[in-house]
């Protein structure tokens, strides 16, 4: 296909980068902290010293054996037009998840998140085009402890048929979740995204929810974050090989578990500021680390998890324009998967409505130019050209008729002439954004669910805090 494209790394490169991480995986090994884990891969031959797991290369051939290339998380509108199809062809386009703050819609202050901001973002992203799936923007502040990871979920559930990612603290909830989503429409309509803890480390809550979904046969994310300086060498390279350590020790687990179980490769990297000791998400560093990683796992034939249309500003500001714009685009030409955080600032403490909507103008903006441009077509447009002649126009043709809403159009980016911007109150692209929200927000939900869903969700949720 002739479509855009970025890559660092070629097959030579991935496989050198291959080879050390089974070094490491075989000499150094990993810190398995989950009791049945350390059973399983002792079972399957790793050397288990304690908690230090040393894994052999044939334990990791056999689970890039069994791990599928493609799998499903669907949508719940019925006729599949919202599903994700997980491969490494395909590209999708996200939110994020867990935010602490929000810019409120209507006072534009920073709070606390609260539960109705995770629905009402949701439903938002419903209604947005280029926003595949979903994550909470949330950890919201007005629910109960025991249940503030899995309240999300249902409000989300309640906002959009479009597929969601969570994140939990633990695995206890996962079966209450898939019937959760099977009362709203789809039990696999959501995946989990699980971490774990750099460098070399699966801790007890990860490698759980790692175990539990292979067993549910939900899809999973595990996704890395080693930080270079800190918890990786000061080195990108060193950074992207105990993640892909830490990835591929966790697929070991996961198709023991259940071999054909659905993974989704993570990729993820990090850099502290070593002035302000804030880990920072925009650097450059971030983002050419987070495409080795993509061309690793389409190296691995795995669809992947990486990151796109954030910042770290702490406002819709020049700065948050611009790195989510380069973000957006960068994402996309990486070809990765699941491409998620759209609409964070402040380094993914702030959630807001206003980015969420600019975001999916700006993946809009990246898909046009991601489109195929193909010379297949060539003797039509000749025709074209040589019936028009010199000095003629193609502005009545059938040809542009047919073609011209092929092109991106426009939302709350402005390409009017100055007067006509003048002449509209001269509102910046924040305003339109504020105006465009507060429009949709007013409008009745596109869908609901029904009264008895609604009801069955709330019950299940009670069930869900008696378990912790």
């Amino acid at each position: 296909m002739s479509i855009p494209r970025l890559s660092i790394w070629d097959e030579n490169d991935c496989r050198r980068v291959h080879e050390a991480t089974l070094t490491v995986l075989e000499t150094t090994g990993v810190e398995v902290k989950h009791e049945r884990a350390r059973g399983l891969l002792a079972a399957a031959g790793a050397r288990v010293e304690d908690t230090r797991v040393r894994i052999g290369r044939e334990l990791v051939a056999r689970a890039l054996e069994t791990v599928p290339r493609r799998s499903r998380i669907a949508g719940r509108g019925g006729d599949g037009a919202l599903d994700l199809e997980l491969t490494v062809e395909n590209s999708y386009f996200g939110t994020g998840s867990d935010c602490l703050f929000v810019r409120d819609p209507d006072t534009d202050e920073r709070r606390r998140v609260r539960l109705a901001d995770v629905e009402g973002m949701a439903a938002l992203s419903e209604r947005l085009p280029n926003i595949d799936f979903v994550m909470s923007m949330g950890l919201p502040e007005d629910v109960d402890h025991a249940v503030d990871d899995v309240a999300p979920f249902v409000a989300m559930l309640k906002g959009t048929r479009k597929p969601i990612l969570v994140a939990t603290r633990d695995a206890r909830p996962l079966a209450f979740m898939k019937e959760m989503a099977a009362v709203a429409g789809a039990a696999g309509s959501f995946g989990v995204y699980a971490m774990p803890t750099p460098p070399l480390m699966h801790d007890f809550e990860g490698m759980d929810k790692l175990v539990r979904c292979a067993e549910l046969d939900i899809p999973l994310v595990y996704a890395p974050a080693p930080s270079f300086g800190a918890t990786a060498p000061a080195s990108i390279l060193g950074a992207i090989v105990i993640g892909n350590a830490e990835v591929l020790s966790g697929l070991v687990v996961h198709q023991l578990v259940a071999a054909g179980a659905p993974f989704v490769y993570g990729c993820g990297v990090g850099k502290i500021n070593m002035a302000t000791f804030v880990d920072t998400y925009n650097p450059p560093e971030i983002f050419l680390g987070h495409q080795a990683e993509s061309d690793l796992a389409r190296w691995y034939g795995l669809p992947s998890f990486a990151y796109a249309g954030h910042s770290d500003s702490k406002v819709l500001d020049e700065q948050w324009a611009a790195e989510a714009a380069f973000t957006t685009m960068l994402g996309a030409l990486s070809r990765a998967t699941l491409l998620h955080d759209v609409g964070y600032l402040e380094t993914g403490l702030q959630s807001s409505y206003e980015t969420i909507l600019i975001g999916d103008e700006l993946i809009g903006y990246a898909r046009a130019f991601m489109k195929p441009l193909a010379t297949g077509e060539a003797t039509e447009i000749l025709d074209e050209i040589m019936a028009v002649g010199p000095g003629g126009t193609h502005l009545g043709r059938r040809y542009t008729r047919q073609h011209h809403r092929d092109f991106w159009q426009a939302g709350v980016t402005d390409q009017r002439i100055y007067d006509r911007w003048l002449e509209d109150g001269a509102k910046t692209m924040k305003q339109r954004a504020k105006e465009r929200v507060a429009e949709l927000r007013s409008e009745p939900r596109s869908f609901a669910l029904d009264d008895a869903q609604v009801a069955r969700l709330d019950e299940l949720l009670a069930e869900v805090a008696t378990t912790r």
